[in-house]
């Protein structure tokens, strides 16, 4: 579905870190049980800043400064959100996240449904993720098929600051988990107009960025700009779908738009085996196959491990990587 905020309001132009920032500070003011927790995201601000200053405004009850440990960060926020509070974590690398995929799996997203209603676990989880910023294999993980694969939580995935104010707000209002994924290469390399007055957006709908005839393609995240510069690069009239919420994904937009295109490019940093590209094509076989042009083509990061620094370009996808599939689907014969 197309964007469905509408404003006409005073905009200021912030990059995603200050965005983030202000939104976490909007919604701490408008309510008192929302708490943030992680490491380093005290008296520092975070190791990239989206939680500068809240610690003097709010205090260390509110703005919880925890150890090293993201299995007892993760347990202690679901015992937090169980008796009420609205916690809202940040794992300051994604690929730090696996130590505490325990407490997610059989607490966090599991706890409403076992307790038979009993508990809601409102918390928001920061997920700080991809590449681009040459920080190494551990710290730029983009693993976002292990969250969408599991029921019980929503995971949220914005391309941009406009975006992620009303998403972010949305996600910590929401009575059940959200994993909030925040891309570190969109932090600081790009601004744009954010409205200043206060705006969800829905965690189930996606976003129509370009209006187009020929090809329909579907992205998120950081990889969202890139296929505008792919779509641009194009003699064809492309479609660009921005999911923004990975789970539950919008499955109807995406039909709309592939049974008018009768094209479809799924365009995701994450590996290609296994990775939310492998969904779409399948839900698009299965209720759009009479509607295709030529089948639907993936173009994703390779399936190996992260590499280190001196080749990290080669293997995160770029726009010249969209275009090549886009091409490959317009010039299909059968």
């Amino acid at each position: 579905m197309n964007d469905t905020r509408t404003t006409d309001g005073e905009t200021t132009e912030r990059n995603l870190v200050e965005t983030i920032n202000r939104t976490l500070a909007d919604e701490m003011r408008n309510d008192a049980s929302v708490r943030l927790m992680g490491y380093d995201i005290g008296p520092i601000g975070g190791v990239y800043r989206t939680t500068e200053g809240l610690y003097d405004e709010f205090g260390g009850d509110r703005v919880i400064d925890t150890p090293l440990s993201e299995n007892g960060l993760l347990g202690t926020a679901v015992g937090m959100a169980m008796r009420g509070e609205r916690i809202v974590p940040e794992i300051q690398f994604m690929g730090f996240f696996y130590p505490a995929f325990g407490q997610f799996m059989y607490t966090l997203v599991k706890m409403h449904e076992r307790s038979g209603g009993a508990f809601d676990v409102p918390m928001t989880v920061r997920m700080v993720c991809g590449g681009g910023i040459k920080a190494s294999e551990y710290h730029s993980e983009s693993t976002e098929t292990f969250l969408v694969h599991t029921p019980g939580v929503r995971v949220v995935y914005p391309s941009g600051p406009r975006e992620a104010k009303g998403l972010l707000a949305a996600s910590i209002r929401h009575d059940d988990p959200v994993v909030f994924m925040e891309h570190k290469k969109l932090y600081r390399t790009h601004r744009e107009p954010v409205p200043e007055e206060e705006y969800t957006l829905p965690l189930d709908e996606a976003r129509i960025a370009r209006t187009g005839e020929d090809l329909t393609l579907i992205s998120w995240g950081a990889m969202v700009r890139h296929a505008e510069t792919a779509a641009d690069r194009v003699d064809a009239d492309v479609e660009i779908i921005d999911l923004r919420t990975l789970s539950p994904l919008d499955i109807e937009t995406v039909l709309e738009s592939v049974k008018k295109t009768g094209r479809c490019v799924v365009f995701h940093e994450a590996r290609r085996t296994l990775g939310l590209g492998a969904e779409l094509t399948a839900v698009i076989n299965e209720y759009a196959f009479d509607r295709l042009h030529a089948p639907v083509q993936r173009a994703t990061g390779y399936d190996v491990h992260f590499p280190g620094n001196q080749i990290e370009e080669a293997y995160l996808p770029d726009p010249e990587r969209a275009q090549y599939a886009i091409e490959a689907v317009m010039n299909y014969e059968f």
